[in-house]
């Protein structure tokens, strides 16, 4: 990426951040996406802690031979079935300043239907 690219994410991450935050009842779900992988958290704001978490590098996931897309939505449903363990059922996303679609996308696809609430 250049830097342009870089900072323009940059300041959309700092724009949705402004709007996006996560208490302990209701975390932000946080989706950080690299060319290879893809990694979700849920934070609590409020103590700045985080709560949760599932990448695409844990093993049960990463043993899959499955495109990016699939195990994208794999990873949102083991946030939602460790945040359902947690007692966790409603949370605010944060796409982490890239487009809605895609992997991002999957991984809220894969969370609601693991049953999280956002």
């Amino acid at each position: 990426m250049t830097m342009d690219k870089i900072i323009k994410r940059q300041k959309i991450r700092y724009r949705i951040r402004k709007k996006v935050v996560g208490t302990s009842a209701k975390p932000r779900l946080s989706v950080f996406r690299s060319n290879a992988e893809i990694y979700a958290q849920l934070i609590d704001d409020s103590t700045g802690t985080t709560i949760a978490a599932a990448s695409s590098r844990e093993k049960d996931i990463a043993a899959q031979t499955a495109p990016k897309v699939e195990k994208s939505k794999m990873v949102g449903a083991a946030i939602a079935r460790k945040a359902t363990a947690l007692g966790v059922t409603a949370c605010t996303f944060d796409r982490g300043g890239n487009l809605y679609h895609g992997r991002v996308r999957a991984v809220a696809d894969g969370a609601r239907e693991g049953g999280l609430q956002f």
